[in-house]
């Protein structure tokens, strides 16, 4: 059997410590020029003392105007590459590999962040009442993806230079590339809708500019869901399809998780009604895809206790990410490696209002990243309705600050276009 600290060499020769992945959790952590911040480089000291064999970023944007928070950090360009640099020193400092996972939120902004917001259709988020919240999105043109596309291999190629060890390019929890593949949200008629194939379209030729910008060496990864979790849309059939469609494209790991701000099963609520386990709950589709792929399986989704890492592995699947665990016990692999059995968690939210819920879970999660970045322990017993209210005042605070900063920036390119001077 594999065992947890056995290495796992990836397709492209690189070879991960170990089989215990610190998943993506959106840290909001950027500072004032939307780069690493002091305490978010601090939160990363914690996680790479844990000695998990692969550190994956929170959510960096490949365009400033499409950010999944406030306080979300952005790469689109060389300016602040020293920041990175310094974060990407510290997340291999004791022998990580460290991956930027890098993102478009697509019709996943909120409307208060003041931009316009792309999706494949003009298809408005359904959230209930909360759904004021968000803007219908303009449905792209061709000249929009093709922006994506370059913008996407650009961030790669930058995150390479700063010193990471790889990218996860994210198609999963609803956002841009996921609102392509679903047809829930994919009303298209063109080459990038319809079928399977064309629905994929964009994310194939995604992982194919990454690969031409970046050496062998530097890994490729890809998030997907497993599933929507909602009727007629994205399903495990359509997630197969696309890790075969994925093979020979040079793609290092897949991993598999599931859910969207509308549905939110990667916390454990399906909005189609099915019940999913307590714990590793894609595991079973993940399972089922590491037969057939031609690349490591990674599998995200509730995951805190060793022998469920154990068990994921003895089915197939080649790594765990665990997310919430590591925001309360960021040495988690290091105790387990030691002999310890700690499994952390939260306290369940069993509020009536489901997306309410929601947002104070990932507000209690994004509590203890805090502390952690101050240098001080976490607090699980923090009440769900103050550390919701704590970070919907930081919120306001962030994106008021946001959109000063992107009214400076749109000043600024305005000021650089040259003026075309006419003659009547």
């Amino acid at each position: 059997m594999t065992s947890l600290f056995e290495p796992l060499v990836l397709p492209n020769g690189a070879s991960i410590p170990n089989r215990i992945a610190k998943a993506a959790m959106e840290e909001n952590m950027a500072d004032a020029d939307h780069a690493p911040s002091a305490a978010l480089v601090r939160l990363y000291v914690a996680w790479a003392g844990g000695e998990a064999g692969l550190l994956l970023s929170g959510n960096v944007m490949v365009d400033a105007r499409a950010v999944t928070g406030p306080g979300g950090v952005v790469l689109e360009d060389a300016r602040h590459l020293d920041r990175f640099r310094e974060w990407a020193r510290v997340g291999r400092a004791k022998g990580a590999h460290f991956w930027l996972q890098i993102n478009h939120p697509g019709r996943q902004v909120q409307a208060n962040m003041g931009q316009e917001t792309w999706a494949p259709s003009a298809v408005a988020l359904d959230l209930g009442k909360l759904s004021r919240l968000f803007a219908t999105p303009k449905a792209m043109t061709e000249d929009d993806v093709a922006e994506v596309i370059r913008r996407f291999a650009t961030t790669a190629r930058l995150a390479e230079e700063a010193g990471f060890t790889g990218v996860e390019i994210h198609a999963a929890h609803g956002y841009l590339l996921s609102q392509f593949l679903s047809p829930h949200t994919n009303r298209r008629t063109d080459r990038w809708g319809g079928s399977l194939e064309n629905r994929a379209r964009l994310l194939l030729e995604i992982v194919r500019a990454v690969r031409a910008v970046v050496t062998a060496s530097f890994c490729v990864g890809v998030k997907l869901n497993s599933a929507d979790f909602q009727r007629g849309g994205f399903d495990g059939d359509d997630a197969r399809k696309v890790v075969e469609l994925l093979s020979g494209l040079g793609v290092d790991l897949v991993e598999i998780s599931g859910g969207s701000y509308e549905s939110p099963a990667m916390q454990g609520d399906a909005r189609d009604g099915r019940t999913l386990a307590r714990e590793a709950y894609f595991l079973e589709l993940a399972r089922d895809i590491a037969r057939g792929a031609t690349m490591p399986i990674m599998v995200t989704g509730g995951i805190r206790r060793r022998q469920i890492v154990e068990q994921v592995l003895a089915g197939g699947v080649s790594m765990a990410g665990i997310a919430t665990a590591l925001a309360i016990e960021p040495h988690l692999p290091r105790l387990w490696r030691e002999g310890g059995d700690h499994a952390p968690a939260l306290p369940t939210i069993r509020w009536r209002h489901k997306t309410l819920a929601a947002l104070a879970y990932m507000s209690v999660v994004k509590f203890q990243l805090r502390r952690l970045s101050e240098g001080r322990e976490t607090h699980t017993g923090v009440s769900p309705l103050r550390a919701l209210l704590l970070e919907q005042f930081d919120t306001a605070r962030r994106t008021r600050r946001y959109r000063r900063w992107m009214k400076t920036r749109n000043a600024l390119v305005r000021a650089a276009i040259p003026r075309t001077v006419t003659t009547s």
